[in-house]
């Protein structure tokens, strides 16, 4: 095995088990060649083989290297966008048919690590936090529109005076809590699927970097020297997508986003901080998500960069969006930091497609990607199985190309997030 070590993280410190699968050493064929090592690629690799393809996965680095080992382990409750946002943008019957795809995204998750003994520190509920009085005037009628509109009754709205009794922090003005959402460790989460695809049959191969492949009636993949012909490709890159498919990567912006993990903070401290044990997203654009670790620890995530580097110092780059909102852990020893990159879409919502009747894709999940990503897995291997009704109605969703293509869409994202980012502030 080869590639890239996982990041020196909370969780890759505390991994259930490694993984190690063999490196590609020999010319092959397959039925199906997945590539890429995250929730998506794992997720086709194991519905596909579930149906019988002879499924190869190839990943550069480690399974669960990049984002999908690295994030914030939040199970969210429909798509990225709010459902008013996504009918506009689709229609309602579209809206409806993506709520209902959510929904099944969130059973996904919780389906398989209870049909795998995924031991992964799964947890429920998420509490969404609002920064400004005007957030939480919203959300009561938001309550009420999905209780009505989409018969989902887990939400409820939270006053002020209830959030800072649940969080320990003044900073917020109200909130949703969402009881049917969930969290987890997601690189625990990952190598589960892995060795879920793993038992089902697929070939899973380490340190795999695929350097070219080409479509055709028969794709041949490039990867370590040697090649891959297969009757059918799944590019599951994401954020590492980098110069592998340039049709596809106008659709995306990689950004970086980071993460620290606390001491463990004892059970009355924690439970202090965040009463009920629920993950917490707030409402800035960019914004702050955090919840408590298995041991204790606060894992907390906030601000992100648009460069192809780190900040020199991560963890002091985290820790002041942390004491905005608990200055009470200003003593509180840091013991991890580290940061990964995904990949967001102009609308923030996920782009599923096809660039050849055999080569499908998903990408641009915009911080939204566990229950997602894992979803994506199901409708391609549908999709490859001659039913893609499920696959269409994600391609459907209008997804523009970022302005000026790969070369200029940094300064103008750049510029966008610091606009955004001034908003959060006043």
């Amino acid at each position: 095995m080869t590639g890239e070590a996982h990041t020196n993280s909370y969780y890759a410190a505390t991994a259930k088990r490694q993984s190690d699968y063999p490196a590609l050493r020999e010319d092959a064929s397959c039925d199906v060649c997945v590539i890429g090592g995250g929730y998506s690629g794992l997720s086709s690799a194991l519905h596909l083989a579930e149906r019988g393809y002879d499924v190869m996965l190839l990943e550069a680095n480690r399974i669960g290297w990049g984002a999908s080992g690295r994030n914030g382990g939040q199970v969210g409750s429909g798509q990225r966008q709010e459902q008013d946002v996504v009918e506009e943008m689709v229609g309602k019957a579209d809206a409806q048919r993506l709520w209902d795809l959510a929904e099944e995204s969130k059973a996904v998750v919780k389906s398989r690590i209870a049909k795998h003994s995924i031991d992964c520190d799964l947890k429920p509920g998420i509490l969404h936090a609002a920064c400004k009085p005007g957030d939480a005037s919203e959300f009561p009628s938001y309550v009420d529109k999905l209780a009505h509109d989409y018969n989902y009754p887990h939400l409820r709205a939270v006053p002020k005076a209830e959030i800072r009794e649940m969080l320990g922090t003044t900073r917020y003005h109200g909130g949703i809590l969402d009881s049917d959402s969930a969290h987890l460790h997601p690189l625990n989460y990952a190598l589960g699927l892995a060795q879920a695809a793993d038992e089902a049959g697929a070939r899973l191969f380490e340190g795999a970097r695929v350097t070219a492949f080409q479509d055709g009636s028969k794709c041949r993949i490039e990867c370590n020297g040697y090649s891959v012909n297969a009757n059918h490709v799944v590019l599951a890159c994401n954020g590492y997508l980098d110069k592998l498919e340039p049709r596809m990567a106008g659709k995306i912006m990689p950004i970086n986003n980071f993460i620290l993990a606390t001491e463990p903070l004892g059970e009355v401290r924690a439970r202090e901080i965040i009463r009920d044990d629920v993950a917490v997203a707030d409402t800035k654009f960019v914004i702050d998500y955090y919840r408590l670790s298995a041991d204790g620890r606060l894992l907390f995530g906030g601000g992100e960069n648009y460069s192809r580097h780190f900040p020199k110092d991560i963890a002091g780059f985290v820790r002041k969006y942390m004491l905005r909102v608990y200055p009470q852990l200003e003593t509180a020893r840091i013991d991890y930091a580290w940061g990964g990159t995904l990949a967001i879409t102009l609308n923030r919502m996920p782009d599923f497609g096809r660039l050849s009747p055999n080569v499908y894709y998903a990408q641009g999940f915009s911080g939204h990607g566990v229950a997602m990503a894992s979803l994506a897995g199901k409708v391609i291997a549908e999709a490859v199985a001659g039913t893609a009704e499920r696959f269409d109605v994600f391609e459907r969703i209008p997804t523009r190309r970022f302005p000026g293509g790969t070369l200029l869409r940094w300064p103008g994202l750049v510029l966008g997030m610091m606009y955004y980012a001034l908003r959060d502030k006043l």
